[in-house]
């Protein structure tokens, strides 16, 4: 115990300047939150939500407009009927591609339940590949988009390029604003018309700025996730260009209705005060993965991205030799939860996966991705992804007991 406590300390030692970094993001992302606040006037009366059509929902319509404030994009969906980031995103393909076009990726294939979404993998029913869309991928080079290859495989047909800004379950790295900036103004300067589209979950309010401001047409993500702040217990939203915004808008409803109705019910409370947290709480995940990164490399076991380097996602890679440990780490983070923490989770099937996986997540909210959760599939290499956290100190505790129980079990 006194060995564990001094590595801690230590651990804790070499990140204070790193943490110091994160509180500097997180207060710059906390002043552009407060000043779209204060832009739309927000009432009381817009945390009380309405029944029925939702017509007049001014409400919903103020706090899509904090969104399309807050990530500079013209115009916002964000909505309880949006179940996920798997659909926003489908929505937003879906409303930007008709038969005969191209989707393109250039960040390799993205997760596996996109992979259904556009037909590659499960029955194909509804997929885009069924509706007649065609789709290609350009893979990473040596870890970051190959813009070359990207120019040469755009064709006359290929009307989205699409990004996955954070690795998902994948061994590559996520890719940095910096770097998404870079290969955006290189497309658009040569396919100006084309429609650049960014997967962000897991990004939200990790740096100081967010894709639409790095020049992408239309961003997607999950209320369950960093923007939600750990209150919001469902909804999704997409921002980017009005044209593209109404056209979502006619898919998630119906042509002719859009973004004029859809009910917020009793959801509007949580989704503004979990915005209003939200680059607090991801500035304490992102604190915990750093943690995570340099207590486990301490062990002498394998983590990506190390504790040094530039953050873009919230998503902590652990890597392990055997199932085994893989299996025993996770349960002892869901061990480690305030929710059913009496649990040991095994490895399952979950739609939309081609592997079993383990899913540790004594959540608040179920499935809630910016609440701390390990989980992936069960497959070579063995990889947990450890990610969110409500608070610091949740994180340090259940990492910290993770360790002390592989350890205890001769697995490390």
């Amino acid at each position: 115990m006194n060995d564990m406590n001094q590595l801690i300390a230590e651990v804790e030692t070499t990140l204070t300047p790193y943490f110091k970094d994160i509180e500097a993001t997180a207060y710059a992302n906390q002043e552009k939150v407060l000043d779209a606040f204060h832009a739309v006037k927000a009432t009381e009366s817009d945390l009380q939500g309405t029944t029925g059509y939702g017509y007049d929902d001014f409400g919903r319509d103020h706090l899509e407009e904090i969104y399309a404030r807050t990530f500079k994009a013209e115009d916002a969906i964000v909505r309880p009927q949006i179940i996920s980031g798997t659909h926003a995103i489908t929505i937003a393909l879906q409303s930007t591609l008709k038969y005969g076009d191209e989707l393109l990726y250039i960040t390799g294939n993205p997760y596996d339940t996109l992979l259904e979404v556009i037909g590659i993998n499960g029955n194909g029913i509804e997929s885009l590949k069924e509706h007649g869309v065609d789709y290609r991928k350009v893979d990473l080079k040596a870890g970051k988009i190959d813009v070359d290859q990207v120019i040469q495989t755009i064709n006359t047909t290929t009307k989205v390029v699409a990004i996955q800004r954070s690795k998902g379950y994948d061994q590559r790295p996520s890719i940095p604003l910096d770097e998404i900036e870079s290969a955006i103004q290189m497309i658009k300067s040569l396919y100006p018309e084309i429609i650049i589209f960014v997967d962000n979950c897991y990004g939200e309010f990790v740096e100081e700025r967010e894709p639409i401001e790095c020049g992408a047409d239309l961003i997607a993500g999950s209320l369950i996730k960093n923007p939600g702040g750990g209150l919001a217990k469902i909804g999704g939203y997409i921002a980017g260009k009005a044209s593209l915004i109404a056209r979502c808008g006619y898919r998630l409803t119906a042509p002719g209705i859009g973004k004029e109705a859809g009910a917020s019910l009793n959801s509007l409370q949580e989704m503004y005060q979990g915005f209003f947290l939200a680059p607090h709480v991801v500035s304490q995940s992102l604190k915990g993965a750093l943690f995570t990164s340099l207590l486990l490399e301490k062990m002498n076991m394998r983590t990506q991205p190390k504790y040094n380097e530039p953050r873009t996602d919230l998503i902590q890679t652990v890597e392990f030799d055997t199932k085994e440990q893989m299996i025993q780490f996770c349960q002892s983070i869901q061990h480690a939860s305030p929710i059913n923490a009496h649990f040991s989770p095994e490895p399952a099937y979950m739609p939309g996966y081609e592997d079993d996986v383990i899913m540790a997540a004594g959540t608040f909210i179920q499935g809630s991705s910016i609440e701390l959760s390990a989980d992936g599939p069960i497959r070579p290499p063995y990889e947990a992804y450890v990610q969110g956290g409500l608070t610091y100190e949740h994180v340090k505790l259940a990492v910290s007991r993770a360790a002390k129980r592989l350890q205890s079990e001769n697995l490390i």
